[in-house]
């Protein structure tokens, strides 16, 4: 059996009630190195994630094992839940829900989350175009296409925005900041997410 478990975004405190019970259940945890430290009591379980090849043959010959697959976040909101149910479609996969970091940040900005588009830029290039034509987005990013180059695509179309960044949520060095279009750093971000929003 393999459970891919929402874990939130990082804080214990944003976890679901019954993540432990499945913990507990588990042969075997795989998980970041980040993800595997907030549950030391387990370490004896701990298997760090290999590349997602290795990780697919592994899951493939253990099906007699209880394994759980820790997803930061919500598992389907471009999350490894996606992935597992796709490249194992055939092994019996339960997939917990947990708290998105989008969702998160929506509430510690007390935004509503009604309409909003929610999309990420994790290997991919989004279509500009398409996603300044929502009123607030929701967004995952990566180190190729972050903060800063979203504020580079919404000047380059002469729209002005809000752009919301959101560093290490939930942690106790947690940061969001605002910005616009004009304002938007070019920095490294640690571990984002942006909300857009019309002005």
């Amino acid at each position: 059996m393999i459970t891919v478990l929402g874990i939130g975004p990082g804080d214990q405190e944003y976890m679901l009630q019954r993540t432990h019970k499945y913990l507990a259940q588990a042969d075997v945890v795989i998980g970041s190195s980040r993800q595997l430290a907030i549950f030391p009591d387990m370490a004896e379980k701990h298997m760090k994630l290999p590349r997602l090849a290795e990780l697919k043959d592994y899951l493939q010959a253990n099906p007699q094992k209880n394994i759980v697959l820790l997803a930061s976040g919500d598992p389907l909101l471009y999350g490894i839940g996606t992935w597992v149910k796709n490249q194992l479609g055939s092994q019996k996969i339960k997939i917990v829900p947990g708290i998105s970091s989008i969702q998160y940040m929506f509430h510690q900005l007390q935004i509503s989350m009604n309409d909003c588009y929610l999309t990420s830029s994790h290997g991919c290039t989004p279509d500009f175009d398409f996603l300044l034509k929502h009123p607030k987005v929701g967004m995952v990013t990566d180190k190729i296409i972050g903060p800063y180059e979203i504020g580079q695509e919404i000047k380059k179309r002469g729209l002005h925005r809000i752009i919301y960044v959101g560093e290490k949520l939930s942690y106790p060095d947690e940061q969001i900041t605002k910005y616009d279009e004009q304002t938007i750093e070019n920095r490294d971000y640690e571990m984002n997410v942006v909300i857009i929003t019309d002005a």
